[in-house]
């Protein structure tokens, strides 16, 4: 009798938790292309039959028109990256349509940042870099799927290597061009340019040309390009190690040298997401390499006089990496206000009272401070921290070869010590 009755409770436990977590989902998410209510299945269709709320672009709303029973509630403009209007209705049947994969580039992400994932139900479909490469015969896992949509056309250059295969999803109409006049300015020109407007849907259409020769016209706002890279003699390509060549840099002679730089990178050992102050930045070469180890990784770099500030950010613009945050001011009061650091990075101005020491205040636990010196003042500075705090410390010297009359001989760069502490936990 006991037995038998702890069965059913059981069971009737797990009933109710079942009906609760199939109760529990709010939100419905669903992808949709271009060719509409057509292309979703019977689950997508009756979650946007069933909101009270449906939101969207003016494009998607269009196209789940015939579906739509409740309230059509278009995006704000500019877009509410908090999408406060959608928190505000949990618990009500809401729908969110989006394009293609919503996960992939796509408001699914933004939606997660403020709702729990248990909440949501999502009915995904194709993305366009999916049906760029079933057009293309291209395999997805291969191919660099770049989003410019609302971002700037230089995050292409990190990829522009010879063979390279990249889809890119654009703004608008515009921006083939733009893409199409970068490609050659960088000597990419011969590259295979192919254009993919409205997949999926009516108008569906692929042109192609050499991006050199691009004058394409009434072009869809609705359109994806993809790259076959063909690199021509001298064209800007962005190695992936690290200690680039300093002449890919615009500088002032204020810059990490190369081989200094591949050191200090690696004592600085980025990990994926973390935040690096570069202090003293002067062309901003740490600050940009550092972002160009990993797309999740951010930077902020310091530097006092505007003029190098400006050069940092066109360099960072050059490099591919325009998200690097540029502040002009002078440490340790540029400071203050600034989200904590995993890592920080001293080549200027460490020897100035009150650095070091609100450099290592900032930094998270576990987070590395890097500085370098090859002044005298700041090379005592570090032998001293060196001897108070531990870490490593080395020295490094660098000789180039030079015309010596006409002959060839050693010239030595000026020795470079650096410091490399972990703060404690």
């Amino acid at each position: 009798m006991m037995s038998e009755y702890s069965g059913t409770g059981r069971a009737s436990i797990k009933n109710r938790a079942s009906k609760e977590k199939k109760e529990k989902p709010w939100l419905s998410i669903v992808g949709i292309g271009e060719d509409g209510l057509t292309g979703l299945g019977s689950k997508a269709i009756a979650a946007i039959e069933a909101a009270e709320v449906v939101f969207g672009g003016k494009r998607h709303l269009e196209l789940a028109a015939a579906a739509i029973r409740g309230e059509a509630q278009r995006w704000p403009v500019p877009f509410d990256t908090e999408v406060s209007d959608v928190v505000a209705l949990r618990g009500r049947r809401v729908c969110v349509l989006a394009s293609g994969d919503p996960f992939f580039f796509g408001v699914g992400v933004t939606l997660l940042r403020q709702i729990e994932a248990d909440e949501t139900v999502c009915h995904p479909s194709p993305s366009a870099f999916s049906l760029a490469a079933s057009r293309l015969g291209w395999a997805l896992q291969s191919a660099e799927c770049v989003s410019l949509h609302g971002r700037s056309i230089d995050l292409l250059r990190p990829h522009l290597h010879a063979g390279a295969r990249i889809i890119a999803l654009t703004s608008d109409a515009h921006a083939p061009a733009l893409i199409a006049n970068l490609l050659s300015d960088l000597g990419f020109g011969q590259s295979k340019f192919i254009l993919l407007e409205a997949l999926g849907g009516e108008r569906e259409q692929r042109r192609q040309v050499r991006a050199a020769d691009f004058a394409l016209e009434d072009i869809d706002p609705l359109n994806v390009v993809a790259i076959e890279v063909v690199e021509a003699k001298g064209a800007r390509v962005l190695p992936f190690g690290r200690g680039l060549d300093d002449a890919l840099f615009e500088h002032d002679g204020q810059i990490t040298k190369r081989e200094i730089r591949a050191v200090t990178l690696s004592s600085l050992a980025p990990r994926r997401g973390e935040l690096l102050w570069d202090v003293g930045a002067g062309s901003g070469s740490i600050g940009i390499e550092w972002m160009l180890s990993h797309p999740s990784l951010r930077a902020i770099a310091i530097e006092q006089h505007p003029d190098r500030a400006e050069r940092v950010a066109r360099n960072a613009e050059a490099f591919g990496v325009p998200g690097l945050e540029v502040l002009i001011g002078t440490a340790p009061e540029a400071f203050e206000g600034l989200p904590a650091p995993d890592a920080i990075f001293i080549g200027g101005g460490g020897s100035e009272a009150g650095v070091m020491d609100a450099a290592r205040a900032a930094l998270k636990p576990g987070g590395r401070l890097v500085a370098n010196a090859v002044t005298l003042e700041m090379e005592a500075m570090l032998l001293a921290a060196h001897a108070r705090l531990g870490g490593s410390l080395i020295r490094l010297d660098v000789a180039r070869v030079t015309p010596v009359g006409t002959m060839s001989g050693w010239r030595p760069a000026m020795p470079v010590t650096q410091w490399s502490w972990v703060k404690p936990w």
